[in-house]
């Protein structure tokens, strides 16, 4: 048996067509079903639903053998016991610093100011700042980001950006760009062992779809 670790939303969506291209079907609507686990058409092969920020941990640990994981979510995880053999290419965005409309940000920095900055990624906001030569004081949070500098808790806020919808909603606007974010494919070192022909089929399967160019 293989299990396959998927978030709900975005990446389990954009999974799909990537699975359908060799015939594979989950059974279930994981939007109208309770089940944390669900049935594919091929009796080998499951799919286990977790948060997108457990994925990695679950591949890890052996919870799953395969999953598909955002960057971010990895760079954040670390990706300690995880081979990564594929940008699957989906779930595309960016991560940005934003600020409150009217907030210098620029001066900000060139003044040497520090910085208070809410974030669910400090590992990759302190890279960020840290190669700038910004001092930053990191605020983690978990829920929305947009309400930190709202209420004066934060100057700026590092987070997931799309359409920008929701900044612009809430008066913010992205001031740096720092990384683009897709979803990679990781694979528990010992199920590759283990289930070789398996996990090779299916890692084959989204080589083909999503990077056909690619294939002789």
């Amino acid at each position: 048996m293989i299990t396959l670790a998927l978030s709900k939303g975005r990446i389990f969506d954009e999974t799909l067509p990537l699975l359908a291209e060799a015939g594979i079907q989950v059974l279930e609507d994981p939007e109208k079903s309770r089940k944390l686990i669900l049935p594919t058409n091929q009796p080998e092969l499951r799919v286990v639903l977790v948060r997108a920020s457990d994925v990695p941990t679950y591949v890890q640990f052996g919870g799953a053998d395969i999953g598909v994981a955002g960057k971010d979510v990895l760079i954040e995880h670390g990706g300690q016991g995880l081979y990564q053999p594929l940008d699957l290419q989906i779930a595309k965005c960016h991560v940005s610093v934003a600020v409150p409309a009217g907030f210098d940000y620029a001066h900000a920095v060139r003044q040497g100011a520090r910085l208070r900055v809410a974030t669910k990624y400090p590992a990759i906001a302190r890279e960020f700042f840290a190669r700038k030569g910004v001092h930053v004081d990191l605020v983690k949070l978990y829920g929305s980001m947009e309400l930190a500098p709202l209420t004066g808790m934060a100057d700026a806020i590092v987070d997931l950006v799309s359409t920008g919808n929701t900044l612009r909603a809430n008066n913010l606007v992205e001031v740096e760009q720092i990384m683009p974010i897709s979803s990679q494919l990781v694979v528990n070192q010992a199920a590759l062992r283990l289930k070789q022909l398996p996990l090779r089929h299916l890692m084959d399967v989204f080589a083909r779809a999503c990077h056909p160019e690619a294939l002789v």
